[in-house]
């Protein structure tokens, strides 16, 4: 009966799966030293060999022939092993078989809890490596159980993971049998249990995979994630870039009639979505980030201060957005928070005029143009009007010319 319960131990060890044959080995043996050292004192003159394929192994008790014993566990009377014949001399090795009898019950029990234990092992730091190698990645799975806190998923394997309510979008509820996306957040051992596997659907990289299943330019590198935020189940923004001039990143990322990003939506129980092109230019970033309002004008402040942000009253609405979330979003997007002011602070000269937007002059001005002097920095009449016409000329890369030209509209606009 022992020998049987050692031999279902050693074939389950067997049949574990991502385990090399050397480590196996190596586990094997190290079980059966073990027991060999508490039941002999030292197994350091045993052989043991095993056979994988048949799941079982042989043990061999080498001892040196002597005239008188001292040591009963590395030596053995000549008397005793030539009792039939005269084959053995003083000085050499006498092997004998141990048998798994040889142990006793409660050793063979011991060697199996043994092995049992190192097959625990060795699937929990298996376990734990694989979804350590797959964190950042999309997991889809199938609900076991809810609890209020979490909801338990199971893989192909039935190993567990967990999506804590933290990591749920607000309103999501599941039931059992559902099929749930989320990204592997992290895997943790506590106190040498199972690995803690953690899903999040909240995670902004949760998003940017999702972009990168559905949208084949970025998943092959043409268009680049630059940022992503988010209020899960509210609102998000995806600040994107490509290097080929031939592909419109926002145009690709949405899809004809939004067939890309619809999908997108619904896997995030219809979380608003822009996708905005992405700029290392602040102030035209800040443009982008809260439309659809329209900006009269941007003051950066310090390192340490806010952005300040004037819009007409009417434009003050859009660009907070419903609970202000979509100036929180914009603040998240350009790294510093952002505050909206309802109208334009007065400079020194008493009654002088207030700003105008470089967009509102594209009736007299070439869109190009614009682009180029919003790329330095200057979104506004009087930001322009503010630096040289060299200085405009050399850092927007524009002729001389073209300079003037827009210096005189643009002064135009402020003369009585």
């Amino acid at each position: 009966m022992e020998k049987t319960e050692l031999r279902d131990a050693f074939s389950e060890f067997k049949n574990l799966k991502n385990i090399d044959r050397p480590t196996m080995m190596g586990v094997l043996e190290d079980v059966f030293r073990t027991q060999l050292a508490k039941t002999y004192g030292s197994a350091d003159n045993f052989d043991i060999i095993i056979n994988i394929d048949k799941g079982d192994c042989e043990i061999y008790w080498n001892r040196e022939v002597v005239d008188e014993v001292e040591n009963p566990n590395t030596q053995i009377a000549i008397s005793e092993v030539n009792k039939d014949s005269d084959e053995y001399e003083i000085g050499e090795t006498y092997a004998t078989k141990v048998e798994m009898k040889d142990f006793g019950r409660r050793g063979i029990l011991n060697i199996r809890q043994n092995l049992q234990g190192r097959i625990m092992d060795i699937e929990k730091a298996n376990l734990y490596n694989k979804y350590t190698n797959k964190i950042g990645e999309i997991f889809t799975g199938e609900v076991y159980q809810t609890w209020s806190k979490e909801v338990l998923i199971l893989d192909e394997d039935g190993n567990e993971l967990r999506l804590p309510k933290s990591e749920q979008i607000p309103g999501e509820h599941f039931k059992k049998n559902d099929t749930v996306r989320a990204i592997i957040k992290s895997v943790e051992m506590k106190n040498n249990t199972t690995p803690y596997i953690v899903l999040s659907r909240t995670s902004n990289e949760f998003l940017e995979k999702l972009f990168e299943q559905e949208v084949p330019e970025i998943y092959d590198g043409l268009i680049t994630i630059k940022k992503v935020v988010r209020i899960p189940g509210e609102r998000a923004k995806v600040a994107v870039e490509s290097y080929d001039e031939r592909i419109d990143p926002i145009g690709a990322c949405i899809g004809v009639k939004g067939a890309r990003i619809i999908g997108i939506v619904r896997e995030l129980r219809n979380e608003n979505i822009d996708v905005l092109q992405w700029t290392s230019n602040t102030q035209l970033l800040i443009q982008r980030a809260l439309s659809p309002a329209k900006i009269s004008s941007i003051v950066l402040g310090g390192e340490d201060e806010k952005i300040k942000v004037y819009m007409l009253p009417d434009e003050v609405k859009k660009g907070i957005g419903k609970g202000g979330c979509n100036i929180k979003l914009a603040s998240m997007l350009v790294g510093k928070e952002i505050e909206v002011w309802r109208e334009l602070p007065k400079h020194d000269g008493e009654g002088e005029e207030e700003d105008v937007l470089l967009s509102e002059f594209s009736n007299e001005i070439d869109q190009w143009i614009i682009d180029k002097l919003e790329s330095i920095g200057c979104d506004t009449a009087k930001s322009v009007l503010a630096l040289s016409p060299a200085d405009i000329a050399k850092r927007a890369d524009l002729e001389d010319e073209t300079v003037d030209e827009v210096m005189k509209i643009l002064r135009a606009e402020f003369e009585d």
